[in-house]
């Protein structure tokens, strides 16, 4: 990282600035400015989150804001209402008072006297997710937004649910919220009145896990926030952001083919972090690319040559081996001028007995490994100039596959990426291609159109593409799952009929990927993916009928013009200075009982603590998650989480503790839940939940 001491214009940091809304209540601000920017106005650049700006992320927020400052722009850092140090109680995700609060700081800072009337909205994850809510609403100074790791659809591509599944996420998500909702604002920003506001929260913030529970399906409380919903609202130029080890990758792709307005996508093979910070490598001068970004849209400067660039960029990753952390990825940086693109096409296998045929010529015997499936000749069907048996695979996938999948989301806060899907292959039916004749370059989104039946009204299935090594070592590419319940519409889910057959289309992740010559293509099949995906309420066996079954790929050809494509190196403002006393630990663990049989995953995010020197604040920060199955047990499924949280300068030091646990039966889910507070040593509070919660073909 370079870090940059010197700017064109010099920077003045106002620490906290409240922003009044309509009925009263004020957002507290952080703001960056050029030193004349009331002689010489300049737009505004917008972070709007709930993350706390004074302590939380103020070393990040440094190395952004003051460097947008010091290249001409007024850079103002918002704590939503109810978070930080501004007024309120935060009850959930992107409600109607949060984007209309969103819209009344926009027209308070074009009527500041430094403002020239022009803003933009960046914001990474949430900031992401609200800059394009609020870009749909269209504010009328509102003229550009960057959006990073963020989406368009709240329920299908969301932390919550994927393909109609329950995520393990979901938890882990909401007990993240429940941990940051429980915390004061600072009394040196607020003064006295800081314990009933803290208060406040505790008693009003609730348990967002009933809420998203409540909402199993693609209801209106999923639809609210979703821009995928009427993609015309957007009238801005957007940048889309993400990368291949985040959570929101597939979103770019679907902003750049629906969205009408000028706009960008930029995919690197980082995780849920923005660019210029960037890991896995290589980071980018992300920052730099904002900036042209904002001089284009903002200042009206023509000449960077950012609308130039391709449609899309995204870095295209060389073949690495399974690890579940990575500094960097080998690759390349492509580029596509359209999305869908003409230079992308679709190839074609049919499923055949372990081994993937392409349609258009016989690519060989499979070899493959993993459970050894019955199998069922029906009939005989010709693909890629060969008769391939129709024939029913039967499986029942162990629990303990999914074990080794990473997280949903990987944050780079330790081994939270797939391993080595040997691992999870061996409770899967698997199908192979033969060892590649010639390099291919993959750019897109895989499917699986899979003719199936099950004995249970309600089954899951994941799908999984791998890249095998010759060595037979085994790196998952991309993966999807599918709740067979919302095989044709996620807002009407349909219980299954046992026996019946079905064809359904499972999606993968978006990806950029070069197999290598001699590398196999592999795809599993399983019916759990735990805990990534939560389990169905019954054991379930499917049959998978080959010849009927076909894996889509969208295969690339190379352009000459991909070699025009670079970045700068990463570039950012310096962050303020930090003591740092415990830099804690990240950790996870998978055991096997063998007495009991059960399986826990352990994962451990201890951020340790830390002196923020400028404020004089000491802030701890510990995670801990635990999810356990016993093996055939569908009553032993249970995630935990458990959250301490500390902060203390002089004489103030309060403390908070959030435990969630979710476990299930047939027909419901259970939550048990508690919040303590503490101020120095003296409990000040503590709260109990328990709920019931029916389950609706999930």
């Amino acid at each position: 990282m370079n870090t940059v001491t010197e700017f064109p214009r010099s920077v003045r940091t106002l620490e906290n600035v409240f922003i009044p809304m309509p009925d009263g209540a004020r957002l507290a601000a952080r703001i960056w400015m050029p030193e004349d920017a009331g002689e010489r106005p300049v737009p505004a650049i917008l972070e709007y989150i709930p993350y706390r700006k004074r302590d939380r992320k103020r070393g990040r927020d440094q190395e952004i804001h003051h460097y947008f400052a010091g290249h001409g722009y007024a850079s103002a850092r918002v704590d939503l209402r109810g978070s930080g140090d501004s007024d309120g109680v935060l009850k959930d995700e992107y409600l109607e008072q949060e984007l209309n609060d969103g819209v009344a700081v926009i027209d308070w800072l074009v009527a500041q006297p430094w403002c020239d009337g022009k803003v933009g909205m960046m914001g990474i994850s949430w900031g992401g997710f609200n800059g394009l809510q609020i870009a749909a609403m269209r504010p009328p100074a509102l003229k550009a937004i960057i959006t990073v790791c963020s989406t368009d659809d709240r329920y299908a591509d969301d932390v919550h649910y994927m393909g109609g599944c329950l995520l393990g996420d979901n938890l882990s998500w909401a007990s993240t919220m429940f941990s940051h909702n429980s915390l004061p604002p600072d009394p040196e920003i607020v003064g006295e009145e800081w314990r009933e506001m803290w208060h406040q929260r505790l008693r009003g913030s609730g348990l967002w896990l009933k809420n998203w529970l409540l909402h199993q399906h693609r209801d209106g409380f999923w639809k609210h926030g979703s821009v995928g919903e009427d993609w015309s609202a957007i009238q801005c130029p957007v940048m889309a952001v993400s990368g291949w080890a985040d959570g929101y990758s597939n979103a770019v792709f679907r902003l750049l083919e629906h969205l009408e307005v000028p706009r960008q996508g930029l995919v690197g093979p980082w995780s849920h972090i923005y660019p210029h910070r960037g890991r896995p490598g290589p980071a980018i001068g992300f920052l730099q690319e904002a900036r042209r970004w904002w001089d284009r849209w903002l200042k009206g400067d023509e000449s960077n040559g950012i609308m130039d660039e391709p449609m899309l960029r995204a870095y295209q990753q060389d073949s690495m081996p399974p690890s579940t952390a990575y500094e960097g990825r080998p690759g390349r940086w492509i580029g596509e001028d359209q999305w869908p693109s003409p230079n992308v096409r679709e190839v074609s296998y049919t499923l055949a007995f372990r081994e993937l045929v392409r349609e258009d010529r016989v690519v060989g015997d499979g070899t493959g490994a993993g459970v050894e499936p019955e199998a069922e000749a029906v009939g005989e069907v010709e693909a890629g100039g060969t008769r391939i048996p129709v024939q029913g695979l039967v499986l029942s996938s162990p629990f303990n596959v999914g074990l080794f999948a990473g997280k949903w989301c990987s944050y780079s806060a330790g081994p939270d990426l797939p391993g080595d899907q040997r691992h999870e292959d061996g409770g899967a039916l698997i199908f192979e291609t033969p060892p590649l004749r010639e390099t291919l370059d993959v750019v897109g989104r895989p499917e699986v159109e899979l003719s199936l039946e099950v004995d249970r009204p309600v089954a899951m299935v994941a799908v999984r593409l791998s890249d095998v090594h010759p060595d037979n070592k085994v790196t998952r590419v991309s993966y999807g799952v599918l709740n067979l319940t919302h095989r044709n519409d996620h807002e009407h889910p349909e219980p299954l009929e046992p026996g019946q057959a079905y064809t359904v289309r499972v999606k993968m992740n978006e990806i950029a990927q070069r197999f290598p010559r001699g590398h196999q293509l592999r795809l599993s099949v399983s019916t759990s993916y735990w805990p990534l995906a939560w389990l169905p309420p019954e054991l379930v066996e499917m049959k998978v009928y080959t010849g009927e079954s076909r894996f889509l790929l969208p295969v690339r050809t190379p352009r000459p013009e991909d070699a025009n494509i670079g970045f700068q190196e990463p570039a950012a403002a310096p962050r303020g200075p930090a003591t740092v006393y415990d830099a804690g630990e990240n950790r996870w663990k998978v055991t096997h009982d063998l007495v009991q049989d059960e399986w826990v995953l352990e994962v451990v995010k201890d951020e340790g603590s830390k002196r923020l020197d400028d404020i004089g604040t000491v802030l701890r920060t510990r995670a801990e998650e635990y999810y356990r199955v016993r093996d055939g047990d569908l009553g032993s499924v249970q995630g935990e989480a458990i959250w301490n949280a500390e902060m203390e300068r002089d004489d103030w030091h309060i403390k908070t503790t959030t435990r969630t646990l979710l476990t299930s039966d047939e027909d419901n889910f259970y939550i048990e839940a508690t919040l303590d507070a503490w101020e120095h040593e003296k409990r000040v509070f503590t709260r109990i939940w328990d709920e019931t919660i029916p389950r609706r073909l999930v």
